[in-house]
């Protein structure tokens, strides 16, 4: 059996493409600055690869804060500077018990782990579950998606964030 050299495997993939997934405040955006190793934010692109603009005034700044939270589109890619390599999905927070989005979510993942060219795949899912408050570790939001998500061959990988509060 021949196998994959790292640089024609990097060369077939183009961008390695990680859907993360957690609740509000989960720690997502911190995890995704320490592995591109920056402090900035990302990038976001649309499907269509036109850069999205946030401008947020100080008036607005509590409206669009909650606006943010767990509102995001879940097929917008965010890109670090630091690391354009990677291309980052944000599932938005689905803890709040909406259906919609977390059926959005599964479409998302049903048609990117299987989608026939490799570079619109996901190749990987990040789930987050925040520890800092002990008595809800886990939600049913993480339980419904473990029971109910077909992932394909895509690894899922739990990253519990916030542990030292524990």
């Amino acid at each position: 059996m021949a196998t994959i050299g790292t640089q024609d495997l990097k060369q077939r993939i183009g961008r390695f493409r990680v859907l993360i997934i957690g609740r509000a405040n989960a720690g997502k955006t911190t995890i995704l600055q320490k592995v591109c190793n920056t402090t900035d934010q990302p990038e976001i692109y649309d499907t269509k690869g036109n850069k999205v603009r946030v401008m947020i005034h100080a008036i607005y700044a509590s409206i669009a804060d909650q606006l943010r939270r767990g509102n995001h589109v879940i097929t917008n890619e965010m890109i670090f500077k630091s690391n354009p390599v990677f291309v980052f999905h944000d599932s938005c927070g689905f803890e709040a018990g909406s259906e919609d989005e977390f059926e959005d979510m599964k479409k998302f993942i049903s048609e990117r782990a299987h989608a026939t060219k490799l570079e619109e795949r996901i190749h990987a899912i990040w789930y987050c579950i925040p520890m800092d408050d002990p008595c809800r570790t886990f939600q049913r939001s993480e339980e419904k998606f473990f029971l109910e998500c077909d992932t394909g061959r895509v690894p899922v990988v739990t990253i519990f964030t916030k542990f030292e509060a524990l």
